[in-house]
């Protein structure tokens, strides 16, 4: 039996961030290969084959940690803001599927793996929003609760697609992505009302704010992906381009944090946006030589933050300042939104 502080008690689902940006990151590459060549495909593939490994290392890990503590898994699935981050998980296997789709093609356990991951994404989507249901009590939507994490679950619903279509599950995809284009707006709202009555998220939570630039931009992949006329997708770019801009006068704030695992929600949102430039870069998109500079730029650019994060990530296990209780403060300030419901 391991230690009560052990450090595997902590090991949160927002872990699986990491492997969101990485396979991201392999998207963008995968993209970039139209651009670079080969060498972008095989840089792909090896973050691809990473995402897939640390995918596989957290669900062992996860396993391990409902069975060692317990007590500390509800303890999560109860809170009003790392309750939002299981949605991470059948993200990651979306991802992780469409990675295979893109680098190996599809097959019937793709197939099936795509059916479960999408179920999946729905059932956390609906078991999330239906907290809302208790209005003002214990679990329900209350000011402290609202961060830019809850984007998380509906961001899941429009990944579906990239996936879904290539797989012939085109109709399936739309009815799912719905879900996110219906509360990704709704969500926006609420967290503005939430700065105006309640203030600012903490300060550990900065770096959630790029989570904003993740739905326009899978939006516009999307909308590439069914066909859509590519203003749509231009259209869903300038939305994402705004969100990045204004995420990006907090930069300063986050690189100030000392390094948590939440900065890693800055990864997938980057990727996300290069992701989309590279795909409008071409010019059957309406693309031309600047965007294509740009998409280049925004592909170094979130390479290099990602490889910063790999490096933060190793460098706090190494000195054991990840996988540790919640900060007092942060813990104070949720504690006291919950008394307030």
């Amino acid at each position: 039996m391991a230690a009560p502080g052990s450090p595997l008690r902590f090991l949160a689902f927002g872990w699986f961030s990491i492997v969101m940006g990485l396979s991201g990151l392999a998207f963008a590459w995968h993209r970039a290969a139209a651009q670079l060549g080969e060498p972008a495909l095989a840089v792909s593939v090896a973050l691809a084959i990473l995402a897939g490994a640390v995918f596989a290392t957290l669900l062992a890990l996860v396993a391990l940690r409902a069975r060692r503590h317990p007590q500390a898994l509800l303890e999560d699935l109860a809170h009003p803001v790392r309750h939002v981050f299981v949605a991470t998980v059948p993200i990651s296997a979306l991802l992780l599927v469409g990675l295979w789709v893109a680098l190996v093609g599809p097959g019937p356990i793709v197939h099936a793996l795509w059916g479960l991951a999408s179920l999946a994404q729905l059932a956390v989507t609906l078991w999330v929003l239906a907290r809302w249901w208790r209005g003002n009590q214990p679990g329900g939507l209350a000011w402290p609760s609202l961060t830019p994490a809850l984007i998380v679950p509906i961001v899941g619903n429009v990944l579906v697609p990239l996936s879904g279509v290539p797989l012939g599950h085109a109709a399936a995809s739309a009815a799912q992505a719905g879900i996110g284009l219906l509360f990704w707006p709704i969500v926006l709202v609420l967290l503005l009302v939430r700065i105006a009555q309640a203030g600012i998220w903490p300060e550990k939570l900065m770096p959630t704010a790029f989570i904003t630039v993740a739905p326009p931009a899978v939006l516009g992949l999307d909308a590439l992906q069914f066909g859509a006329p590519p203003l749509l997708a231009w259209a869903a770019w300038g939305m994402a381009l705004f969100f990045l801009l204004w995420a990006t006068t907090q930069a300063r704030r986050i690189v100030a944090l000392e390094f948590g695992i939440t900065h890693w929600a800055v990864s997938f949102p980057l990727a996300a946006f290069t992701t989309l430039s590279l795909r409008l870069a071409d010019p059957v998109n309406g693309g031309g030589p600047g965007m294509a500079l740009l998409a280049l730029f925004a592909l170094a650019a979130t390479s290099v933050v990602i490889a910063g994060l790999v490096l933060g990530t190793v460098r706090g296990l190494r000195q054991r300042r990840l996988l540790i209780p919640e900060q007092p403060v942060v813990a104070q300030v949720v504690a006291s939104g919950g008394q307030s419901r």
